[in-house]
């Protein structure tokens, strides 16, 4: 998975979002804090097309209305707007009708500046772009390769919101829970991924290893050209990499695992492999 998967386009011309405090807003007025701003919001570099390319299934979605704008268009958010919600899932779209037996997971977790009409509107976005490819909420366990590939189903969505209700196809958010470690300290994110794994629900959700640091605002303002990937992201992959190595997968071990600038190491072949480790058990049992 990526984190912020949609972050590799931000727009410093727009206005900044309103997922931002009202004093960066007045900041970010001045065109020279937008440019700062988009150093530590881009968290990927490839598009949705290179992320599938290179392995990724899961998608971190956080979107938005633009306040002010006519009409409910949606697009993708992190401090500034991305692209259209619409043009990201057309893209995504197009990679699995040429790959038929690929299945990819959208979460939808943070909603900003939406009314009831701007979900609708998004939701049938979202029921246009993949129609028959969507999988209705069944039971996590039931939810197999062999299961989509039978039902020719390639697309779960999980949203976060109470409308889900509203559509067979939305899966609640709740069966992806995503426990956030909120460290810039690499010891401290590596401790809270293994806490929250043994913590981990055995059946009936799925699980997210979010293993990325967070800056804080002292972050920020001691390496405000430099930007999140050299301050943060490029010192400490190695380490988290390492960590990703020495997991299982399976029931109380990992499931997904998220990642920032997924292209800098081996990220998405390493959690790829651990597959075989189950392949490897099912062989010892038989």
């Amino acid at each position: 998975g990526s984190h912020d998967s949609f972050s590799y386009w931000v727009d410093e011309k727009s206005p900044v979002g309103p997922d931002q405090a009202t004093a960066i807003k007045r900041l970010a007025r001045i065109s020279l804090v937008r440019k700062i701003m988009k150093k530590w919001s881009v968290t990927q570099n490839l598009t949705f097309k290179e992320q599938l390319e290179g392995g990724i299934r899961y998608f971190d979605l956080r979107v938005s209305s633009k306040p002010g704008e006519i009409g409910q268009e949606i697009y993708f958010i992190h401090g500034l707007f991305g692209i259209k919600v619409w043009d990201g899932l057309k893209e995504m779209n197009s990679f699995l009708e040429h790959h038929p037996k690929e299945v990819i997971f959208l979460d939808f977790n943070h909603f900003y500046a939406m009314d009831d009409s701007h979900h609708h509107f998004l939701i049938n976005r979202i029921r246009s772009a993949f129609e028959s490819k969507l999988c209705c909420v069944e039971c996590v366990e039931y939810v197999t390769l062999l299961y989509m590939w039978e039902k020719k189903h390639q697309v779960l969505i999980f949203y976060h919101h109470p409308l889900y209700e509203e559509y067979p196809f939305l899966w609640p958010g709740n069966k992806m829970p995503a426990p956030w470690a909120n460290t810039t300290n690499v010891h401290k994110l590596l401790q809270f991924l293994e806490t929250t794994l043994e913590e981990r629900s055995r059946y009936g959700t799925f699980h997210v290893s979010q293993a990325i640091l967070t800056p804080r605002v002292k972050t920020i303002a001691r390496h405000l050209i430099r930007g999140l990937k050299n301050t943060l992201v490029h010192r400490n992959l190695p380490m988290i990499l390492n960590w990703v190595k020495a997991q299982k997968p399976g029931v109380m071990g990992v499931n997904i695992i998220t990642s920032d600038f997924v292209e800098l190491v081996d990220f998405a072949a390493t959690v790829i492999a651990l597959n075989d480790l189950l392949l490897e058990e099912d062989e010892s049992a038989t």
